[in-house]
């Protein structure tokens, strides 16, 4: 018996120089970057409307906006926390397109009712909901994004992915964000302004659903193992992690969303701390410290497209380990910066910001991407997005209360040293399972690709490899 001839086997489709998977063809490439564009904009704009809604629609006193707003994320964690994993079996069983249609749907419920809260308590009720839409659409991006790249073109779609996620949170939230001055300067009443924008916003997330339920393959990757129980989905996610490269990849994602968190939260909060004592009005402190904020979210931009090749010709492992080095160095920097509002001084330090939190991202999702089962890749990017939630949770609450006990700059320190760890467990890794070369499991899918190797066709409808 012989195997089949070599024309059974799929051609892999490109989209510009990223090479895609076996059975992913360009349409659903494109559409996948559509929804990278989209997604993490629409998630973001709730911090937008949501500082919108408290002062003109519930006129919540300034005073407790900073407890209330720190209130409603952290339940919005504890949410999401709980449901992770339930979304990660579901995007196994029924498939990444049906999950991704119904975050953006619970997306845009969210931002129907917002503007229709009528006290504080109805924007948990309605935190909820977007709640599920966030879990949907993380855990939706994250499989895909593990899907659809062949293996020689991983880091590249991970780091245009990341920079299409900050384009759509400047789009979305610069774009959108103007509505409300645009809408009052037509006459509108200031609830009225803040009524249509967030419907404007409702209806891109359904524009973005129709989009997603057309244009992304349907169905899950059918696999030659047996189909896993659920009982077993349920714990696979975090049972991978007896994988060393799993594991590690589930403490870049910790790190990555709590670097994320902390410049987020901290650069813009320093400054404007910083503004205020020198005598500068707050509105002024605060619009210096926000550029300083855009400068670090432009870097992160600007190294997405040099970072990702790289990943592309290096050990998972060894990529990550540099990864780290790059954020340990831009978080550990800022020891010797003095005043984030010092001009150019300043600079270089929220650029290597930029860098490092663009490097932890890119190289945990690459990794994970690359180990994560077939059969179980919902569930483990499921343990992986939990690991990011209690990032956030964590180290934003220790770091809290750093900047206030110790010093402004404590947060940052905080993050560089847990950099500095898990260089040293990249280091370890590395030595004591270093995981197959990217061009290596490329070059071997490449010589032995028949139907049988076409993680998207079913295996009932395979080609005889036996030749019979």
């Amino acid at each position: 018996m012989t195997d089949a001839p070599r024309e059974h086997a799929p051609s892999n489709h490109r989209i510009g120089p990223i090479h895609l998977a076996p059975g992913i063809r360009p349409l659903h490439g494109w559409t996948f970057l559509y929804a990278g564009f989209i997604s993490i904009g629409l998630i973001v704009f709730i911090t937008i409307g949501q500082t919108y809604i408290l002062n003109e629609h519930l006129n919540i006193p300034t005073d407790q906006q900073g407890s209330l707003s720190g209130d409603l994320v952290f339940w919005t964690e504890v949410v999401a926390l709980l449901l992770f994993i339930p979304g990660g079996i579901l995007i196994d069983r029924i498939g990444r397109r049906p999950v991704y249609v119904a975050g953006f749907m619970l997306i845009a419920a969210t931002y129907v009712l917002y503007p229709l809260a009528s006290s504080a308590d109805d924007l948990f009720i309605y935190r909820t909901i977007y709640a599920l839409g966030v879990v949907a659409i993380a855990g939706a991006l994250s499989t895909v994004l593990a899907d659809y790249p062949a293996e020689r073109s991983r880091g590249k779609l991970v780091a245009l992915i990341g920079m299409l996620n900050g384009l759509g949170i400047v789009f979305i939230g610069q774009g959108f964000g103007a509505f409300p001055e645009l809408f009052t300067g037509m006459g509108m009443s200031g609830t009225d302004a803040g009524l249509y924008t967030h419907l404007l916003v409702a209806a891109l997330a359904v524009i973005s659903a129709l989009v997603v339920g057309v244009g992304l393959k349907p169905g899950v990757p059918p696999s030659r193992e047996p189909q896993p129980r659920v009982r077993e989905l349920l714990f696979s996610g975090f049972a991978q992690g007896k994988n060393p490269r799993i594991l590690l990849s589930y403490g870049a994602a910790f790190i990555a969303r709590g670097d994320q968190s902390i410049n987020a939260t901290f650069i813009v909060l320093w400054g404007t701390t910083v503004g205020v004592g020198a005598e500068l009005t707050t509105a002024d402190a605060v619009k210096q410290a926000t550029l300083m904020f855009v400068i670090t979210q432009l870097a992160a931009l600007v190294a997405a497209p040099f970072l990702g090749p790289m990943m592309d010709r290096l050990n998972r492992v060894t990529a990550l380990g540099v990864c780290m080095a790059l954020a340990a160095l831009g978080n550990l920097s800022v020891i010797f910066l003095d005043n984030p509002l010092g001009g150019w001084a300043a600079v270089p330090f929220f650029i290597l910001l930029g860098i490092g939190q663009m490097s932890v991202f890119l190289g945990g999702q690459s990794l994970v991407g690359q180990e994560a089962p077939k059969p179980k890749r919902g569930s483990v990017l499921a343990a992986f997005n939990i690991s990011g939630a209690l990032g956030i949770l964590l180290i934003v609450l220790i770091g809290g209360r750093l900047f206030d006990a110790v010093d402004p700059r404590a947060p940052f320190v905080l993050v560089g040293t847990i950099n500095f760890l898990l260089i040293v467990a990249s280091l370890y890794v590395r030595l004591k399972a270093p995981g197959e070369d990217p061009r290596e499991l490329e070059r071997r899918r490449e010589e032995g690709l028949g139907a049988d190797d076409d993680p998207w066709i079913d295996p009932a409808h395979r080609p005889d490899r036996d030749g019979a």
